[in-house]
């Protein structure tokens, strides 16, 4: 029968933590622990709560045990956790920030982000094209800057950004213009109207008392809304959108393509095939 769990963490565990503040609402802790298990790898992740200003000296602690194999990173945490990568994949690079970091066999540590592969993976999964949309993001933030990347990765023809730091929206259209020119257009509230994707990447929804991100009113009728807050499932955004008949993408649609690809970075093998060969491609520096 499959494990479903380490069943006692011992000496030779390796260990994974996932930072975030909050850190209630991740769900990537038991989706991960199961395929540890599935794997038979002798591995856990355990999640953390911490503050921004205690942050940095946590995860350099942490990086010093020698049994602590990678982190995971939620809000606000993810452009801190790509400050202490001495290497980064190119989506990560694009976005400014990291979701996960890994320790190499030669003691160096490698960053990449997965929220905007694993948007697009549940996007097109869904039967949703992104060649040629339109995107508006709301969020500058780790995952709204990964999102961003990802989609203009896709094809789409161009993604408007608005961000409550003006600074924030500005300096990621800045960074993702060099590598889409004319493609990134920084955008204040309200101008997403006629977007074919609309994106809450913000934490407006955590709460189930939060107000709407942003206005459905006047919304393009055939757009489709996009929430990457996981709990609740189905946030006041989606049910609201849903309610106005529009097409939705819940959070959990991003995360899940994710949980293979962590799995797949953190060189832990494959439950069908146990010596997995894209350890290797990953390995290379390569996206999975």
């Amino acid at each position: 029968m499959t494990r479903q769990l380490v069943p006692s963490p011992d000496g030779a565990t390796q260990v994974f933590i996932i930072i975030g503040y909050p850190v209630s609402q991740v769900k990537a802790p038991q989706l991960m622990n199961t395929a540890f298990a599935q794997s038979g790898a002798n591995a856990t992740m355990v999640p953390i709560e911490v503050g921004p200003a205690q942050a940095p000296a946590l995860i350099e602690a942490l990086k010093s045990a020698a049994n602590v194999g990678g982190f995971l990173a939620t809000i606000p945490h993810k452009f801190e956790l790509l400050k202490h990568a001495d290497g980064a994949g190119p989506v990560a690079t694009a976005a400014g920030c990291a979701n996960a970091l890994r320790r190499e066999p030669d003691g160096r540590w490698s960053a990449e982000n997965f929220d905007g592969i694993g948007f697009v993976t549940g996007l097109l999964a869904s039967g949703e094209p992104i060649e040629g949309k339109t995107v508006f993001v709301y969020g500058a933030g780790g995952a709204g800057s990964s999102i961003a990347a990802g989609v203009l990765k896709a094809n789409a023809a161009c993604v408007h950004v608005s961000d409550l730091s003006t600074t924030r929206a500005q300096d990621l259209c800045e960074r993702l213009d060099r590598l889409w020119p004319g493609k990134v257009k920084h955008a204040v509230a309200g101008e997403h109207r006629d977007a074919d994707i609309v994106v809450n990447a913000t934490p407006v929804g955590l709460d189930e008392a939060d107000p709407l991100p942003f206005s459905l009113d006047g919304l393009n009728p055939n757009a489709l809304v996009a929430e990457i807050i996981m709990k609740p499932a189905e946030t006041r955004l989606l049910l609201e959108a849903h309610r106005r008949g529009f097409r939705t993408l819940a959070g959990m649609r991003m995360l899940e393509p994710q949980i293979d690809l962590y799995r797949r970075f953190f060189r832990i093998p494959d439950p069908d095939v146990r010596s997995d060969p894209l350890h290797a491609i990953v390995g290379r520096g390569t996206m999975p």
